[in-house]
């Protein structure tokens, strides 16, 4: 959720379509890259920094990559700093969500979680269940 903390920037005046606007550079691969090795150079990070440090950039930048599957908004700027031109995928099968938690728990908000539900959730948790059943196996 740390990307989608470019919301704050609207109260300060920065425009949505800035580099630091909303789904701007915080949605970047390279601040996905940046965030995980701020964390994994920290002294608990312990000695698998590589895997953790791919974990991290890989939950970060997925954030980015399945804003880019919503149905709304200027798009995903997954390129910055070097590209501030806003993505979509071809496919955008996912509702976008409304900004602000009063728009969110509306019935708008709730066909949000439903589209989630479907295309991010559910897949999420096959993912992790293969994954489990992967290592068992092993």
């Amino acid at each position: 959720m740390l990307p989608d903390a470019d919301v704050v920037g609207f109260r300060l005046g920065v425009h949505y379509a800035d580099f630091l606007g909303h789904r701007g550079f915080s949605h970047s691969l390279v601040f996905a890259a940046i965030l995980a090795l701020s964390l994994v150079v920290l002294p608990t990070a312990g000695a698998h920094r590589r895997a953790l440090w791919m974990y991290l950039f890989l939950a970060t930048a997925s954030h980015g990559l399945l804003d880019a599957l919503t149905d709304g908004g200027l798009g995903v700027a997954l390129l910055a700093p070097f590209d501030n031109s806003r993505y979509f995928f071809p496919a955008r099968p996912i509702a976008v969500s409304p900004i602000g938690l009063s728009h969110f728990f509306s019935a708008g908000g709730m066909s949000v979680i439903a589209s989630e539900a479907v295309w991010v959730w559910l897949p999420s948790v096959l993912l992790a269940m293969a994954g489990l059943a992967f290592r068992k196996s092993r």
